[in-house]
């Protein structure tokens, strides 16, 4: 088993990178998702209810982020020394509010009234208790550092996904790409479809992960983020064969037990 791809997403929920290598660290993949879209009144939005973040690329060059859009010219951003209490799912988290500039950039992208918000201290969320330690920290990802997936798993849901439609009379779809999952690390060469939900833990090249448990899929999972139009995959055939405690799953969250440099063709060894 190989790393196949490594992916980050400067801003949650907008455009994500492909990179060819990546520094791992305690929270996360450096530069993933440390910046977020929220109301004025302190409320987190992603794309599932703004599904143009999608359309927004977000850059990280020197520590200044750019965002580039369809409306209007590119944006430098530049943080303040504001901060502000932003509810991200059920947590209360202090960030760094980005300014007005980028507050209006956004607001326009997506016609209605926003603010960039920025967590400048990494250290400052903590992991569900349930699966992680007292020290484990996480970005402003979903609820955990990083998150793996593999393309024998995804190969497996596109032939169930043609199965569903043939049996239903559609036309068949072309395969979902990897994308529509947000990874941020992607394994190529495992042997069975979904064995990365018994892995406890894993080593790419030379950083140790462990795996928490297998991520609950979303209706993000539904949009394709070309077109940014909705559909019923993959959610309708994960519900079909990969409904375990009334969770739709597919790829898996990992802890970093360590730091270090990833790259793509490093070997991935679970246990």
């Amino acid at each position: 088993m190989k790393l196949a791809s490594v992916h980050f997403y400067p801003v949650k929920s907008t455009m994500g990178h492909d990179v060819p290598e990546a520094e791992v660290e305690p929270w996360g993949l450096k530069d993933d998702r440390r910046y977020l879209v929220a109301t004025p009144e302190g409320q987190m939005l992603t794309a599932r209810e703004e599904p143009r973040l999608l359309t927004c690329r977000a850059e990280v060059s020197d520590g200044t982020l750019t965002l580039t859009g369809p409306h209007r010219e590119p944006l430098r951003v530049t943080p303040t020394t504001l901060l502000t209490e932003v509810r991200v799912w059920r947590t209360e988290v202090k960030l760094t509010d980005c300014g007005d500039e980028a507050a209006e950039w956004l607001s326009a992208l997506l016609g209605r009234s926003v603010r960039l918000v920025w967590l400048d201290d990494p250290t400052r969320r903590p992991v569900n208790p349930k699966h992680g330690t007292p020290q484990d920290r996480v970005s402003l990802a979903d609820g955990y550092p990083v998150l793996l997936a593999s393309t024998t798993s995804l190969d497996r849901l596109n032939d169930w996904i043609a199965e569903t439609a043939a049996e239903r009379g559609e036309e068949v779809p072309a395969p979902l790409p990897m994308r529509r999952f947000r990874p941020n690390v992607v394994v190529s060469g495992v042997e069975e479809p979904f064995a990365e939900d018994g892995w406890r833990r894993v080593r790419i090249g030379e950083v140790d992960f462990r795996v928490t448990k297998p991520c609950d899929r979303c209706v993000l999972t539904t949009i394709d983020p070309d077109t940014l139009e909705k559909g019923k995959e993959p959610l309708r055939t994960l519900a079909k064969y990969r409904r375990i405690d009334k969770q739709l799953l597919f790829a898996v969250n990992l802890i970093p037990d360590g730091t270090g440099v990833i790259r793509i063709g490093d070997p991935v060894v679970p246990s």
